[in-house]
Formats: C-alpha cells, sequence, structure tokens
C-alpha cells in the first residue's frame, strides 16, 4: 500500500468558478486542462487521452467538481477500471498521470501517492511478426492508397501517423529517402524509401498535384500547416510541396478561421484495410498496422544490420526498447534447437 501525509479539506479556488463571459472569461475546468497541455507543448493525442480520462473521473463520481474531491475518490476510479473494467496496466497508468496533471498544474494541488492502490507494473510483450511471405500474402490484398501506406509502414519502419501525415516535401527520390517531421517525441528521423514503393509515391505525388489545383479553383485552401508557418509565409498554405501526400476525399471547415481545408486520409481507413486483408489472407497472427513496423526491424536484424541502426530507424529513445527484437529471432547465438527435432 502507498502511504502519503493527509493533506488539508479541499475548497474549490475562485479560479475554478463559472464567471463572466467573454473578454473577462474565467476558463471552464476542461478548457484550463486544454490549456495548460498545450502550454506544457503535450502532443494532440496526449491531449485528447488526458480530457478523456478526467471527464470519465468526473462522471464516476457523480459530476462532482474535481477541486472537491482527493485522493480516495482517485484511488477509488482507478480501481474501478482495474477490478470492474480489467484495463492493463499501461491504462491504468495513463489514467493516473492524467489526473495527477489534473491536481498538479491546474488545481495546483501536489498529492504525491495515491493511498489504497495497487501498483501497476508492466509486463514484458513480445511483437506479432510477421514473415516475409506472410507480408507479401497482406500486400496483395490490398489496393490504392491502403497498399501504398502499408508498404511505407513495413519498407520504412513508419507508426501508421506518421506515414497518414507525410508531406510530399518530406518524400525525396533522388537519395532514395524519407523525412520523418515531428514524429513521436516530437523528433525528426531518415528513413529509407523502399524502391517497391517508389514508382507508386511518384504516381501519388503527381496525383495530389492535379487535386489541389481543382482545389485552388474551387476555393479550397490547401493542407494546414504546423505552427506559425502560415503566418510566416502566407502563400505556402497552397504551395504544392507542404500539401499531405495522402489528402482525405473529404474537406473540412476550420473553425477558427471558417477556411475549407482538405486534411489527410483518417487512420481507421487504413487499419480498417490492413484488418480486411489480414483475415482474407487466412493468417491466424492478430496482425495490425504496427506490426507491419515490427516486422520491418526483425528483418532487419534477421538480415545482419546492427541493432544501434535500427533504433535511429525506428526513432527510439533507449535502445533497451529496440533490444525487444531480439527475443524474436531464433537464430545465431540467441537461437536454439529444440531437443524434439533430435529424435
Amino acid at each position: 500500500m502507498w502511504r502519503m501525509q493527509a493533506l488539508p479539506p479541499p475548497t474549490i479556488p475562485s479560479s475554478h468558478l463559472v464567471a463572466s463571459p467573454d473578454p473577462a472569461r474565467r476558463y471552464r475546468l476542461m478548457e484550463q486542462v486544454r490549456k495548460g497541455l498545450r502550454v506544457r507543448r503535450y502532443s494532440r493525442r496526449t491531449e485528447i487521452a488526458y480530457c478523456g480520462w478526467i471527464r470519465r473521473f468526473v462522471v464516476f463520481h457523480g459530476r462532482r467538481h474535481p477541486a472537491m474531491m482527493g485522493e480516495l475518490e482517485i484511488a477509488a476510479f482507478l480501481n474501478h477500471l482495474v477490478t470492474k473494467q480489467s484495463v492493463s496496466a499501461s491504462t491504468q497508468n495513463q489514467a493516473l498521470h492524467a489526473l495527477l496533471f489534473l491536481y498538479r498544474h491546474i488545481l495546483k494541488r501536489d498529492l504525491g501517492f495515491v493511498p489504497d492502490l495497487a501498483p501497476a507494473k508492466r509486463g514484458r510483450r513480445l511483437p506479432i511478426v510477421l514473415s516475409v511471405g506472410e507480408v507479401r500474402s497482406v500486400l496483395a490484398g490490398m489496393r490504392g492508397v491502403p497498399r501504398l501506406c502499408a508498404s511505407l509502414m513495413y519498407g520504412s519502419g513508419l507508426r501508421l501517423s506518421e506515414c497518414t501525415s507525410l508531406r510530399i516535401k518530406d518524400i525525396d527520390f533522388d537519395r532514395g529517402e524519407i523525412m520523418v517531421r515531428a514524429g513521436k517525441g516530437d523528433k525528426d528521423r531518415r528513413v529509407p524509401l523502399p524502391r517497391l514503393a517508389s514508382r507508386a509515391l511518384q504516381v501519388q505525388v503527381e496525383h495530389v498535384r492535379k487535386q489541389l489545383e481543382r482545389d485552388v479553383r474551387s476555393g479550397i485552401m490547401g493542407s494546414a500547416l504546423p505552427a506559425a508557418m502560415e503566418r510566416k509565409t502566407l502563400s505556402a498554405g497552397r504551395a504544392w510541396r507542404w500539401q499531405f501526400l495522402f489528402p482525405s476525399s473529404r474537406i473540412y471547415v476550420e473553425r477558427e478561421t471558417g477556411k475549407r481545408r482538405r486534411h489527410h486520409i483518417h487512420e481507421s481507413a487504413i487499419q480498417r484495410a490492413v484488418g480486411e486483408a489480414v483475415s482474407a489472407s487466412g493468417m491466424s497472427k492478430r496482425a495490425t498496422c504496427h506490426s507491419l513496423r515490427h516486422s520491418f526491424a526483425t528483418h532487419l536484424l534477421e538480415s545482419g544490420s546492427d541493432i544501434r541502426t535500427i533504433q535511429e530507424l525506428l526513432g527510439h529513445s533507449s535502445l533497451q526498447t529496440t533490444m525487444i527484437y531480439t527475443h524474436v529471432l531464433n537464430r545465431g547465438g540467441l537461437g536454439v534447437t529444440s531437443p524434439a527435432d533430435r529424435l
């Protein structure tokens, strides 16, 4: 059991009450959370996850304000996730960190350790890796943009989000490489451009060029730009090189500016296509888009590539993360021969 010192009874600070409307408005709780996450440069995915857990925490306790609750309520919610909903250790830890962020940075209360909470220890899980023949079978069952994305996830070791958010400028056909911008941990890295996908990518680039010309004539702005790029370079939004490599078929309207834009293809479209191809192939493995990235690393290791090189290609901060791929090998010094094979 985790111990901590007792804290004084909580009170609701005046800064957390809803007051007069704009321009002197005091923000509601969730608006304060979003603002706090963005000021600290948390990723968009983390913002969505943290806000979701905070909402579930509030609803679980009858929509009471978090400032009126404390350590006991946090422990009850997290233990409910484990005992009643059977969430994984990583999910429990994510919910805990979301609530710690809320209390430490938004409500300005340092909770320390939460009492009566069983520590969530993450077990070690081996990745699902496809053989070369299985990868070939999956790609053969796909067509169009989903097949091209799957080819890049396997051929370049891209994460799904990194693949869908590629822009035209990130592809270097002459050098045969792809520049991954602002990947996990907001890090850039270079990965190889597979020759298998080179010709299809050139066709896709030309398709995006023609689509942009039609959009401009229809009054549709180009892809949204990162950070303050559009304010710095006014014409960049309609520049061909800044467009998403895999644009969406639908148009959306920006809430802040009212401009009509075209975002990149949704990740669920690729996930659905890969899932259907895996099912059609008849394999028993529970393969996903990320399995293609795992297969990329494993097949490189099997072919003799250095583990440090694979670490750089995958964008791992720690070598320990990359070392997991050594446990799926059954060759060399790590491989053994089953005694049954000698019978």
